[in-house]
């Protein structure tokens, strides 16, 4: 029976019974098994400070502060087995009452307590009262505590035993610790290193991971790799697909460390108070169910009104995450998983097990932070749901796009230019996209739009344009604006190859023909295109008579655009600027002047008379006088004008 009574936050204080009674519970312990403490001494990688620490064992009892995972257990085994073949290790209660406690007469090197309750309920004299037993039997104990800032001084000053600093060892140290350790054909081992791609040893052991995850790396690539025969890829995916599954299994019944999780999968990469942020927004979506299952919420250290109480470190911990700060730069502080891979694992996971959470997260992810990454974070997010589940979750994104969030169509543009490549869900994908160019709302129309960004995705050139063709072909007065078509159009010319381009420009030969919203979108795209490369269109107008042909049909219909007509302008005089001081750039100009003297349009005429008419100083003052005399002089009415 636990007669004890609860005092202040999660501390628990017994109450003994008097001097010389019985005590309260059977105090367990037991060795060290032998064949697990010499696998930890063939594996050990002294990590920085081992010396010192030996030296602080000769106390007797010496406490050792670090993080979980990063081999604590390991260093206090081999500091207490240290400079004995064969010794006898015994691993004490971590809920030991040392006031009762006492070292075996002889036998034993060392006693090991790992993480007691509560650090500050340890008390100096029942410490020091162990020093003279413990020297006598020729041992020594160490106790293992989670670093906190400030401990190690507080806990130097209140118990006065030396405190030592765990600091974990280079994870590429002890990844060749247990390669060599784990394989008995070094040769085999190393022909496996060296056919890793460049970089891929850098994924698999980045820099910070801790020695646990190193040591399953290794295990991987000994089982899968040198004996498998697996690439390196396939053992990173491995390692990313069970740490992935492991994380959503600790989250299952803590709806704050599963908001967490979600929201580094998504942000991962981003400064921290980002992945806090939106970790917050979800948590609050994922209230009515955590609600309900307040017993799960307080057994994890979290009130039950969801107020966050973890610290981040430890939030970090159980993530297998981690944050890189820089002193001198505060934007470093960003959060991400040790190995980046574990986003896609988590999804597969969250999409195969816990489908009743994907309609929740379309909701989440249709409101980002407004910062363009956060966008494309979420958008990608709800791609990789799409992928996992074949396409069956875009049977929510209709509702993700139609969310107040002005952003959601952003998302939403994003996820079908990414889904659009994969083999299963690019079918949905596309089928989405072409009912959405000619559907009567706007959300939708618009996520068309951004879908077809060259910087959102893998829609083709030809699929874009056929999509933008569609969209603007149907659209109605004061639903889209085409200023987010034409910057879409004008982005797919500029980041594209000449055959990318060379397609772009003869769609929009053909765009020209009919009056209507597509010929004027024509007429102001091209001049924008112009400007974006004149060194291309010189090359391309002296090298290709057809797309020569086609520069001289937009060039004509934008000059005869009034909308477009003052940027049309200001494009060729930038062209005449340039080819004053570079040949090639004038032959091209000049090619170019002749045909639209040929094409015979009136806006070029305009042009030209603008030119004559204007200061000495513009630019094209002398090709603008040329082809002024040719036009007049093929003129029937030489005068007219």
């Amino acid at each position: 029976m636990n007669t004890g009574v609860v005092t202040g936050d999660q501390r628990h204080t017994v109450s003994h019974p008097a001097e010389g009674g019985k005590a309260t519970g059977p105090m367990r312990q037991g060795p060290v098994r032998a064949k697990h403490l010499e696998t930890a001494r063939r594996r050990f990688v002294p990590p920085p400070g081992f010396e010192d620490a030996l030296t602080a064992l000769d106390s007797g009892v010496t406490v050792l502060l670090g993080e979980p995972g990063t081999g604590r257990e390991t260093h206090a085994l081999n500091l207490l087995a240290h400079g004995s073949e064969e010794p006898v290790l015994v691993q004490v209660d971590r809920a030991v009452n040392f006031s009762r406690w006492g070292p075996r007469a002889q036998g034993v090197r060392g006693y090991l307590v790992m993480e007691p309750p509560d650090p500050f309920a340890l008390r100096a004299w029942d410490l020091s009262r162990l020093e003279t037993p413990l020297a006598e039997a020729g041992a020594r104990l160490i106790i293992v505590l989670t670093d906190a800032p400030g401990l190690a001084t507080a806990l130097a000053d209140h118990l006065g035993t030396p405190v030592v600093r765990h600091h974990p060892p280079d994870a590429r140290r002890v990844f060749s610790a247990h390669l060599a350790d784990g394989s008995s054909d070094e040769e085999a081992c190393a022909e496996w290193l060296r056919a890793l791609e460049p970089g891929q040893l850098d994924e698999l052991l980045p820099e910070r991971l801790p020695p646990r995850y190193a040591a399953r790396a290794a295990e991987a690539a000994l089982r899968l790799g040198v004996a498998g025969g697996a690439t390196g890829t396939e053992v990173l995916h491995h390692v990313a697909r069970a740490e992935g599954a492991e994380v959503v299994a600790r989250s299952q019944t803590d709806p704050v460390l599963r908001a967490d999780l979600l929201a580094v999968t998504v942000y991962g990469g981003l400064h921290r108070s980002v992945v806090a942020e939106r970790a917050g927004d979800l948590l609050r979506l994922l209230r009515s169910g955590w609600e309900r299952d307040t017993d799960a919420s307080n057994s994890h250290g979290h009130a039950a009104g969801g107020t966050r109480q973890r610290p981040w470190p430890e939030t970090l911990r159980l993530l297998g995450a981690h944050h890189a700060r820089c002193a001198a730069d505060v934007t470093t502080d960003k959060v991400s998983f040790f190995w980046p891979a574990v986003s896609e694992a988590v999804w597969e996971v969250l999409c195969r097990d816990h489908t009743d959470l994907v309609p929740l997260l379309h909701s989440w992810l249709a409101a980002p932070g407004s910062e363009a990454e956060h966008i494309e974070r979420a958008g990608r997010a709800v791609a990789s749901m799409a992928v996992a589940t074949g396409g069956r979750s875009m049977e929510h994104l209709r509702d993700l796009a139609l969310a107040p969030s002005r952003l959601a169509p952003q998302v939403a543009g994003w996820c079908l230019g990414e889904a659009v490549q994969d083999p299963a869900a690019g079918r949905v994908a596309a089928d989405l996209l072409e009912q959405w160019s000619v559907t009567p709302e706007p959300p939708l129309r618009e996520t068309v739009v951004h879908a077809c960004h060259p910087d959102r995705g893998h829609v083709t050139e030809e699929q874009a344009l056929w999509l933008l063709h569609r969209l603007m072909a149907t659209l109605d007065d004061g639903t889209d604006a085409p200023s987010l078509v034409a910057e879409t159009l004008v982005r797919r010319f500029e980041s594209g190859d000449s055959g990318a381009r060379t397609t772009v420009l003869r769609r929009m030969c053909d765009w020209t023909r009919p009056e209507g919203v597509l010929s004027l979108l024509t007429a102001l795209c091209f001049p924008m295109m112009v400007d974006s490369d004149l060194s291309w269109w010189s090359d391309q107008i002296l090298a290709d008579a057809e797309l020569a042909s086609s520069t001289v049909q937009l060039a004509a219909h934008a000059l005869n655009e009034s909308a477009a007509f003052p940027a049309m302008r200001d494009a060729l005089l930038d062209w005449c600027a340039e080819a004053a001081c570079e040949e090639h750039r004038a032959r091209a100009l000049s090619e170019l002047l002749d045909g639209l003297v040929s094409a015979r349009q009136p806006g070029f005429l305009r042009w030209l008379l603008a030119v004559e008419r204007g200061p000495d100083a513009m630019p094209g003052k002398e090709p603008a006088a040329q082809a002024l005399v040719a036009w007049r002089g093929e003129s029937p009415v030489s005068n007219s004008e």
